[in-house]
């Protein structure tokens, strides 16, 4: 394993977070955010980011905007 630097951490953060690197590359990232705080700070800002987004992803619209979203599109697709 090799560190790979800040600037490859950062720039493959985003994949790393989805789990979309080789294990090889991850492996590089992993060891490397445990040596860096700067890049520490960074990958938690980035997991605090995606949880959000996943927990509002979730909510759901009230029955009422999508009773009203579906009908218009069974209008639309009358014509």
């Amino acid at each position: 394993m090799t560190d790979c630097g800040c600037d490859k951490a950062k720039e493959e953060l985003e994949e790393f977070l989805h789990n979309e690197l080789s294990a090889e590359q991850c492996s590089d990232i992993r060891e490397h955010l445990a040596n860096c705080d700067d890049c520490s700070a960074e990958h938690l800002v980035g997991i605090t980011l995606t949880t959000k987004v996943k927990e509002a992803c979730q909510e759901k619209a009230p029955d009422e905007l999508r009773d009203l979203i579906l009908g218009s599109i069974e209008r639309l697709d009358a014509r």
